[in-house]
């Protein structure tokens, strides 16, 4: 792995445990049915040793680490913006760095949230309450404390690879900028899901493509977003066409 930042969360503070707490330990699962908490545990086993055996055997390269640098040097910490068809190579390369996530409260989310803590990431969950848009406030409040962010710009649920508004407004609430970041696995088998999800062949080789920085400015309107908006549109899928013409075709 290499060292693209260092989380800036100050341990003197008083809410620090708090926090930590909050979101990088697992919540209890009083909500749900015996059936329903051995069927979390299962699945977050389940896909851990999954992804982790998957991960462990690719051999990545990486292209545009710069931008991290360039995050690291003007105090910033990112906000990873990547799609969701990438979601297993992208969990076990950017594996402990103290990344926040947005995760819902549901079943499966409470199976997802065990298994990113594995990985060292961080749940923003919010209320069950105010569903996403509670979550989407925590985020913003545990980014603001010092913690990078993670966002699948597609997801959860699509349109494929179409740019989702909510990680520009998460960029103008928090200040830290968007970095475009994609995963080309070279062999891969595909899921028939909306996303078609990528299983990278183990063993394989992967190309982590990173684009430069976007800032949205605190003062952004509607327009602007807009603006950011396409413009992280624009650079995922540039990189995208620069992972295919490295990946060799199926023929």
């Amino acid at each position: 792995m290499i060292a693209f930042w260092k989380v800036r969360m100050d341990e003197s503070k008083t809410n620090y445990k708090a926090l930590r707490a909050q979101a990088f330990e697992n919540s209890d699962l009083k909500g749900f049915s015996l059936k329903e908490r051995v069927l979390i545990h299962l699945a977050d086993i389940g896909f851990f040793i999954f992804i982790q055996f998957i991960g462990m055997t690719l051999r990545y390269e990486v292209e545009g680490q710069e931008s991290l640098i360039q995050c690291e040097a003007a105090n910033k910490l990112p906000i990873i913006s990547s799609w969701h068809d990438a979601i297993l190579a992208t969990t076990h390369f950017l594996r402990n760095r103290n990344i926040i996530v947005m995760v819902s409260q549901s079943r499966d989310g409470a199976y997802m949230a065990r298994c990113i803590h594995r990985f060292g990431y961080g749940a923003a969950r919010g209320s069950s309450t105010r569903g996403g848009l509670g979550a989407f406030v925590e985020m913003v409040r545990l980014m603001k404390a010092g913690f990078p962010g993670g966002f699948t710009v597609d997801g959860p649920k699509g349109p494929r690879h179409i740019v989702k508004p909510g990680a520009c407004l998460l960029a103008k609430k928090t200040g830290s900028p968007l970095i475009p970041f994609v995963i080309v696995p070279k062999h891969f088998w595909e899921v028939s899901s909306w996303d078609r999800l990528q299983i990278p062949v183990p063993f394989s080789k992967a190309k982590v493509f990173i684009g430069e920085p976007i800032f949205v400015s605190p003062e952004a309107d509607e327009n602007a977003l807009e603006e950011k908006r396409a413009e992280l549109q624009h650079s995922l899928d540039e990189l995208v066409k620069r992972g295919v013409q490295w990946r060799p075709s199926k023929s």
